[in-house]
């Protein structure tokens, strides 16, 4: 895959046909998707950037938000002169996936929520981000993602996973404090965006993974989706369904997308 920089933000691009963009998730960078984007290569043109304060994407100079980081995703598709795209948002790039959603809907064919949700925050969640943004303003942030990675995947997978943790602890070890605390404020302020979900016009593709430490499968019991919409439920998979089951999220990209 080819590295580019555009405007402070770090992408790679790779293949041909219609665009597909894949949006990381906390705490990652776009080399978490190459494994997975050399496959979809073959069918689609894909795009995978660094959002703001990750990997080697910059900080903004405004206070960085959800719908900074959707601009900066408007951003790189202006450049590439993609009119429309396939939107594939990963945890908090799920998060971003919606915030573009809200500002550009008509520059998307469809969107995939990949082990995300559309509500904001509760206090529990609010705090646990402060607790973790005091942690890493001592100067610890290696307790914050030598805690984190290991619950992103399903309990029975960390120890066969263990190579693909220990790469994503290094990657993590190198992106900038100041860039990973505006991340979780942002987070923390993102608004509840289940009403635009739930009216979405385009095609809509939730994947939860059935043993996610994150997010519950009781989640389905109040999510809303549009009539135009797919459920796909990973049932050996956490929060990382992509690594965890690579061949089932293929075909399920590549099939709701086809059709």
């Amino acid at each position: 895959m080819k590295d580019f920089n555009y405007s402070g933000i770090s992408y790679f691009k790779s293949g041909k046909g219609d665009a597909i963009v894949l949006l990381h998730g906390y705490l990652e960078s776009k080399e978490i998707w190459c494994d997975f984007a050399t496959q979809l290569a073959e069918n689609f043109l894909v795009i995978i950037p660094d959002l703001p304060g990750h990997g080697k994407s910059e900080l903004p100079n405004e206070n960085l938000s959800l719908e900074t980081m959707a601009k900066s995703v408007k951003t790189v598709l202006d450049k590439e002169n993609i009119q429309k795209c396939f939107l594939v948002g990963h945890s908090m790039g799920g998060y971003v996936a919606l915030a573009f959603l809200q500002l550009f809907p008509e520059r998307l064919n469809a969107l995939s929520l990949f082990h995300s949700a559309p509500y904001a925050d509760t206090e529990e969640k609010q705090n646990k981000r402060d607790r973790e943004i005091k942690i890493i303003n001592e100067g610890k942030i290696a307790q914050v993602y030598k805690a984190h990675f290991p619950k992103t995947f399903a309990n029975e997978n960390v120890d066969k996973f263990k190579s693909e943790i220990e790469k994503m602890n290094q990657r993590a070890k190198s992106m900038k404090p100041e860039g990973i605390i505006a991340a979780l404020e942002a987070m923390k302020r993102r608004p509840d965006r289940s009403g635009l979900l739930k009216n979405a016009k385009i095609p809509i593709q939730y994947i939860i993974g059935a043993k996610d430490n994150f997010i519950p499968m009781s989640i389905l019991d109040k999510l809303q989706l549009p009539d135009n919409s797919e459920l796909v439920v990973l049932e050996n998979s956490g929060h990382m369904g992509f690594i965890e089951e690579p061949e089932n999220s293929l075909k399920a990209i590549w099939n709701f997308y086809r059709h």
